[in-house]
């Protein structure tokens, strides 16, 4: 095991605190499994398997959960831990511990009985095992297990009427196809125990159908203006009959349109020994590396458009978006020695790039790709770049000039020409990006014609990052013996400077204008990359400055604000209905990921100094307190603003674990060692 949390009932005094924390499951191929410490369903993306059937996308809810009863002697103690509209069951109060270490383990405790609850998902597979171990004291027990089916798209919501299945048992497996998917099979399979059709239970007022359980209700959903209802099919159960003074463990196993012949233990052991692998790859001894070696481990999956690794920038609803799996990469790939991966990410992305541009959001099967992004081109340049300072070899060096070399260039060309989404080079050097009502940087919101962050212009990273693709370019045509073009390429970059340098220094707040020509001088996280990236304009004394000022109005222990807290568009808060939180998203809502350039960047002006390395190193470690809380073991997208403490958006972003990630082991742990 690399690490292991443990929660006890202090962390479930109510249904609702228990539910603010959750874990999460993947399995290599965009499938997941997720839900909370308490086993209640708080969310519509919570589900045991989450299928993507065709990987990494198109998910699907398939097993929404397990819901346990034990009876001892005519006593009946259902450990079903929901909310419901008007009442919940409270199951969790026979929770005694809830473990996490790789895998979630829920242990109860009635009377003289304990249970444990292990759930794992199949690597590579659409395939999730519940494994129930349970001791018995002195009376006969009866455990009895009601799987929770759907086949709905992750974070729908199901009717009724919509649960139509056509089911079919044989002895130890129930199969279920549903009536608008007849081409999609689910089979549940137990290892041991009797299937008990619902159907013949008698019913009540109360309960007129047990063939649904009916009416779930999802706070978090309800809180962000969703209709929070929902609807399950249980058409059987499974009864376990427990001898006195015994040991029982079986397991429930699920999958849809593919027969695992693994068993429960199998895949538990599988899941122990891959976590392992990572880790012992990543070469680290860290403790905290360890658990964001297998954070990052999530974002890390299987494209079958292109046979290749991808990246899913966040869990539960983003798919393999360009700019977040450039910004992600060396975090997820290089710090932790996956380099494999790391050239399949790179080959992947390559393959798409479009007039000069990567992909905003890679395509799903029959659609083609958004190319609306004027920064995830120039993040692949320096991608490619960082892959070779953690790599060198010829090989690799020949691997990007045979395959990736080409598109790098074309992407300098049509910056300097001009291509979609108006992005150009000014005659000034400076690169000019979007207009209308296109958002083309990470600062991304539009509702309906409102452009909430409208940085139309020349904004402060984009131009950062082009002088910085414009000096690696010139490296790697001097390595590829092409001095002309790398005269070329240094010759845009100075003339790059000398515009920069001009146009952006705001001395009157001693930092960067986001947008020029029109000279906005909001505070914002995006000037930090101007001092962090590899190729820098700046003079130390500026650096300086920008880190103070961002460090004054901007640093929210989790991240930095998306705007200064002193600025009266500031919003506070990124909660409620969808409108309201569009309009907090980018206006003072707290980023995780610019942290990594900020602490980069604090190290850098400090020149390393063992004083800023113990700060900076603080700054990495309160993540470890985050680990414990939210999701477990991974660093959400978004905070709020003020009070920056409750994971907001993606409970799991990947940019967010690969930037605290590439800081830690690039800024902080290599330095550590030389005091």
């Amino acid at each position: 095991m690399t690490f292991t949390y443990t929660f006890g009932k202090n962390t479930w005094r109510t249904i609702a605190e228990g539910n603010e924390r959750e874990w999460l499951l993947t399995n290599g191929s965009g499938a997941y499994g997720g839900h909370t410490i308490t086993g209640g369903g708080f969310r519509s993306f919570h589900a045991y398997l989450v299928a993507s059937l065709n990987a990494p996308v198109e998910r699907y809810n398939i097993l929404t959960r397990t819901q346990e009863q034990l009876t001892i002697q005519n006593r009946e103690y259902d450990f079903t831990s929901q909310q419901y509209v008007n009442d919940s069951k409270d199951g969790q109060k026979y929770l005694q511990q809830f473990i996490f270490d790789t895998l979630p383990h829920y242990i109860y405790q009635v009377e003289d009985v304990t249970i444990t609850k292990t759930i794992a998902l199949e690597r590579h597979k659409n395939t999730v095992v519940i494994c129930y171990e349970i001791e018995t004291g002195q009376f006969d027990a009866t455990f009895n297990v009601v799987p929770l089916f759907n086949f709905k798209q992750a974070g729908a919501y199901s009717e009724q009427s919509q649960l139509q299945f056509t089911t079919n048992l044989e002895s130890d497996t129930l199969t279920l196809t549903p009536h608008a998917h007849p081409d999609k099979i689910i089979t549940c399979f137990a290892s041991k125990g009797d299937f008990i059709d619902r159907s013949l239970r008698p019913t009540s007022a109360a309960t007129p159908n047990y063939l649904f359980e009916e009416n779930h209700y999802y706070a978090f959903d309800n809180r962000n203006g969703g209709r929070a209802l929902d609807n399950h099919y249980t058409p059987y159960d499974i009864r376990v009959n427990i001898a006195p003074f015994s040991k029982e463990r079986f397991y429930i196993k699920c999958s849809i349109n593919e027969c695992s012949e693994s068993t429960g233990d199998d895949i538990i052991a599988q899941s122990y020994a891959y976590a392992q692998t990572i880790t012992k790859q990543s070469q680290s001894n860290d403790t905290f590396v360890k658990k964001l070696v297998h954070a990052a481990d999530a974002f890390i999956v299987d494209r079958n458009s292109t046979g290749l690794k991808t990246v899913l920038a966040g869990y539960p609803w983003f798919a393999d978006w360009g700019r977040d799996t450039m910004i992600a990469f060396e975090g997820l790939t290089l710090c932790t020695k996956r380099f494999d991966d790391a050239r399949e990410i790179l080959e992947s992305f390559v393959r798409y790039i479009q007039n000069g541009l990567v992909p905003n959001v890679f395509p799903d099967t029959g659609s083609s790709p958004q190319y609306n992004t004027v920064d995830a081109s120039l993040w692949y340049i320096h991608a490619v770049y960082q892959y070779i300072q953690y790599t060198g070899e010829q090989s690799d060096y020949d691997f990007v000039h045979t395959i990736l070399y080409q598109k790098m260039t074309e992407i300098i060309d049509a910056y300097l020409n001009g291509t979609d989404f108006s992005i150009r080079v000014d005659s000034d050097g400076l690169v000019i990006a979007g207009g209308g009502l296109d958002q083309v940087t990470w600062m991304d919101v539009r509702v309906g014609d409102l452009v909430v962050t409208p940085r139309h212009g020349k904004p402060v990273e984009i131009n950062a990052l082009w002088y910085n693709a414009l000096k690696i370019m010139a490296t790697f045509a001097r390595k590829f013996d092409n001095p002309q073009i790398a005269e070329t390429y240094e010759t845009l970059a100075a003339k790059t400077k000398i515009a920069f340098i001009e146009r952006f220094w705001n001395n009157k707040k001693q930092c960067l204008y986001d947008v020029v020509d029109e000279n906005d001088d909001s505070i914002r996280p995006n000037q930090i990359w101007a001092v962090s990236l590899p190729f820098t304009m700046l003079s130390p004394e500026q650096e300086k400055q920008i880190v103070q000022t961002i460090h004054t109005h901007l640093y929210a222990t989790y991240g930095l604000r998306s705007l200064s807290n002193q600025d009266y568009r500031y919003r506070k808060q990124y909660i409620g209905p969808l409108i309201e939180r569009d309009l907090s998203y980018h206006m003072g809502t707290t980023w995780a990921f610019p942290i990594g350039a900020f602490i980069t960047s604090y190290c850098k002006v400090h020149d390393y100094h063992p004083n800023a390395i113990q700060q900076a190193k603080r700054m990495c470690l309160v993540f470890d307190d985050h680990l414990h809380d939210g999701c477990i073991n991974t660093i959400a997208e978004i905070f709020d603003g003020d009070f920056a403490n409750t994971s907001r958006g993606c409970f799991a972003q990947a940019w967010s674990v690969a930037e605290v990630l590439r800081a830690y082991t690039q800024d902080i742990l290599p330095h550590m060692s030389n005091q």
